[in-house]
């Protein structure tokens, strides 16, 4: 049975579904892997070392689809992918079935089997399959990388002969997997770290990782932001408002923001306002890991860098 691999279509994707070492585990497996050439170079697999771990390599996707039995990917299929599919064949990707009705028609049309990996339960049994955690876990990690970056002071307190130096605040919005791994990321490397979320269980998570937990002066019979499948879920307007005061109150003094909330198929909801990147220091950062899906902080262009008049990248 062929495993095929083919080259990620969407602009600007390194990433790959199959690397040497998953393919000689595959392998043992009793599984024939395929791979389109180049996929893997993006994301720093060679021809070379696919073809040593005893991946046949194909020229063209059209090839790929035609040989390949099961299809895995990483991003949801686009249309003329979704094309390549027929009876007996599977895919395995990310499919976002709640928001992808008519690649869902097509799919089904074709008579293939999909696997949606954005569906893997979040229990402990399934922790090995869970792709969104394991994604979101690098990107929190990545957003203060990227935040650090472009801060032009030490994360870490200094006291040296010639001076003091205080240590960068930090704030987080969001603790789901993406913000706790920004926040261990942040207080490993010495920040001031303070995160918020809608659900008040997190709290404990969020200390027990080293971060002050920001609390908001609101009473709501039982207010509790969580959904299913460890999201957020929508808060009432009230709740809102009272949550966008205490970051009114909060940006004057914070050095860096990383925002990460996001609601599965809808906009992401606006949590850092004009003003509050107006009342935000020069120099002072904003990672907005919402930026595909319309970004957290208003302002914010997916994949570019943006400072503001007031000097806030």
């Amino acid at each position: 049975m062929y495993l095929g691999v083919p080259k990620e279509v969407f602009p600007g994707e390194a990433r790959v579904a199959l690397t040497p070492e998953s393919a000689k585990q595959l392998q043992k497996l009793g599984y024939d892997c395929l791979l389109q050439s180049g996929a893997g170079a993006a994301a720093g697999f060679s021809d070379a070392a696919y073809r040593e771990a005893g991946v046949e390599l194909l020229d063209t996707a059209d090839a790929l689809w035609a040989k390949a039995d099961i299809i895995a990917k990483v991003r949801q299929p686009e249309d003329a992918e979704i094309g390549y599919l027929a009876k007996g064949k599977t895919l395995i990707s990310f499919f976002n079935p709640g928001g992808n009705q008519d690649g869902l028609e097509k799919a089904k049309a074709s008579g293939a089997n999909v696997i949606a990996m954005e569906m893997v339960p979040r229990i402990s049994r399934a922790q090995k399959m869970d792709a969104l955690s394991s994604m979101a876990n690098i990107a929190g990690y990545r957003a203060v990388i990227e935040a650090g970056n472009n801060f032009g002071r030490f994360f870490t307190g200094q006291i040296t002969a010639a001076g003091k130096v205080p240590p960068a605040k930090v704030l987080v919005v969001g603790a789901g997997v993406a913000g706790l791994a920004a926040i261990g990321t942040s207080t490993s490397l010495g920040a001031v770290t303070y995160a918020f979320d809608v659900r008040p269980e997190v709290a404990e998570q969020v200390e027990s990782m080293g971060a002050e937990f920001v609390y908001l002066d609101f009473k709501e019979e039982q207010q509790d932001g969580a959904a299913t499948g460890g999201y957020a879920s929508v808060s009432s307007p009230e709740f809102r408002e009272a949550q966008l005061a205490k970051f009114r109150e909060l940006a004057p003094d914070i050095d860096i923001v990383i925002t990460t909330a996001l609601i599965p198929n809808r906009p992401a909801p606006k949590l850092w306002l004009e003003d509050m990147v107006k009342a935000m220091k020069p120099g002072s950062v904003i990672v907005d890991l919402a930026a595909e899906r319309g970004g957290n902080a208003e302002g914010t262009v997916a994949d570019e860098k943006v400072v503001t008049e007031n000097g806030v990248t």
